[in-house]
């Protein structure tokens, strides 16, 4: 059985590299990642320039400062590096179904069924599948490095190599870590000092000693470092489970107060979000946003977008929507994005028929009228069962697929539509004998409906929802007005009051 062959992608500098995916203006500037506070910050990464000036992790940020005095700094954002932890997992994921979670900028890939059929071809194809890897990596903003072998400890320290990708051939890792070494098998700093004493200095002079020695004088952890030296591994590889969710978000350095320099913050987030739901052909169905509030609160809220969609200032509007209408009420400290995903809706080209509305644009119109109107106000009327005209149920829009051929124009009939008026106009009614005569609507009424009756047609009695709440008891009749105007009216039996609810043309 041939052995297993991993893949190991590795971001070097990880909290460096999540924060500049965060804010890309950054990449070009003396910027240090610190972690701790005030004085005692210490220097975790720092870029080329800040690096090229002196600055080393562990340095404290005055010490830092001391050699570039307008060193810009950065504290870790654990929000950033989840963010970035998960995009470098999604491009993994469109290589390999296969893929460990190992944290802190590090995932490995089980090549298992990619590989050639020409085990002479194996090398140069997994070189390629590493070399694409890393470009959607880069594309992701996460410049990372790769390694192939067939353990994962092999794997990493390839990875951890500056020529990369570096394809260890299947059986060759003892040879590969023998000239390393030593410090690059991470032991622990007890076995560290032993080996420096026994004069061991890299990999390979650990893998010569017998086996048996090593563990009787160093116990199991030494025992464990022997069989890494000689290319073993017996860590299992666990494959996580797909993410429900795709989500971005940013720990801010000072608190903010006011709207529009939050959605500064959250556009760059959202930016981020679509081109990974766009890598997986996927759309936002449902938008979450967890706020984290000064000094220690939290305020979580929903959107639910009428159809999946990847547009950026249409997701953006439906957050300005949502703050503007429940301010969060404390400053703000940071923030997550979730994006709930679904497979947007697919359209279909036809030859002869009319085009078909685009998936996408649908969607996004769908969601900025949602912002528009209001949750609960877009979406597509269907009948509900009663008999008072007018009443509708709401249900999400979803039109039918186009026809394959044009269908042909048929001659209109002359017939009457009804246009309903919501909500239905308040009138005065003069009546005779029951039947209305004049109608005149109140003066705030936006429809202008006056004039005397020239035909009235009714009653229809109409009842419904007797045993609800709400019961509707009315007299309807269909009215010409004098001066043109042709509505239907109706009065409510228990208030006695008059209104017109249609117009018909």
């Amino acid at each position: 059985m041939a052995p297993p062959r991993l893949l190991a992608l590795a971001v070097p500098l990880f909290p460096l590299a999540a924060r500049l995916r965060a804010e890309p203006e950054l990449r070009d500037e003396a910027l240090a990642v610190t972690e701790g506070n005030g004085s005692a910050a210490r220097v975790v990464a720092a870029t080329r320039q800040a690096r090229a000036a002196g600055v080393k992790p562990g340095m404290t940020l005055p010490q830092a400062r001391a050699l570039v005095p307008r060193l810009l700094a950065r504290g870790r954002d654990p929000h950033a590096e989840h963010a970035a932890e998960e995009a470098l997992l999604d491009a993994a994921g469109r290589f390999s179904p296969r893929v460990e979670d190992a944290g802190d900028g590090l995932a490995f890939l089980d090549l298992a069924g990619l590989a050639p059929r020409s085990a002479s071809d194996l090398l140069a194809f997994e070189r390629d599948l590493a070399l694409d890897l890393l470009r959607a990596a880069e594309k992701d903003g996460l410049p990372a490095r790769a390694g192939i072998a067939s353990s994962k400890r092999a794997a990493r320290i390839a990875a951890s190599l500056p020529r990369s990708p570096v394809v260890v051939p299947p059986g060759e890792e003892a040879r590969f870590l023998a000239p390393l070494p030593v410090e690059r098998l991470a032991p622990e700093l007890g076995l560290a000092v032993a080996l420096s004493r026994w004069g061991v200095r890299t990999a390979g002079d650990l893998a010569r000693l017998p086996a048996a020695e090593v563990g009787t004088r160093l116990g199991d952890p030494g025992r464990r470092l022997h069989e890494a030296a000689r290319g073993l591994d017996p860590e299992p590889f666990v494959p996580r489970l797909p993410a429900l969710a795709f989500t971005e978000g940013a720990s801010l350095d000072w608190p903010v107060v006011a709207l529009e320099p939050f959605l500064a913050f959250a556009a760059a987030a959202l930016e981020r979000l679509v081109r990974r739901l766009a890598a997986e052909a996927l759309g936002c169905a449902r938008l979450e946003l967890s706020l984290h509030l000064e000094p220690e609160g939290c305020d979580v809220r929903s959107i639910d977008l009428p159809g999946p969609t990847r547009d950026t200032k249409t997701l953006l509007s439906l957050l300005r929507q949502s703050l503007d209408a429940r301010p969060a009420g404390a400053p703000v400290t940071g923030f997550v994005l979730s994006a709930h995903p679904d497979r947007p809706r697919r359209g279909q080209l036809t030859l002869f028929g009319p085009p078909e509305i685009s998936p996408d644009e649908l969607a996004g119109t769908l969601a900025r009228l949602l912002a528009l109107l209001g949750e609960g106000r877009a979406g597509s009327p269907r009948p509900a069962d009663g008999h008072v005209p007018g009443r509708f149920a709401l249900v999400p829009y979803a039109p039918p697929p186009a026809p394959l051929l044009t269908p042909p124009l048929r001659p209109a009939r002359g017939l009457l539509a009804v246009r309903a008026l919501r909500p239905a106009v308040e009138l005065e009614v003069l009546t005779h004998a029951d039947t209305p005569v004049s109608l005149n609507a109140l003066p705030a009424s936006p429809t202008p409906v006056r004039g005397r009756v020239r035909v009235a047609a009714g009653p229809w009695s109409l009842e419904d929802g007797w045993w609800s709440e709400a019961p509707a008891a009315r007299d309807y009749w269909d009215v010409e007005l004098e001066g043109g105007g042709l509505y239907r009216v109706f009065r409510d039996r228990p208030t006695g009051k008059w209104y017109a609810d249609g117009v018909y043309d």
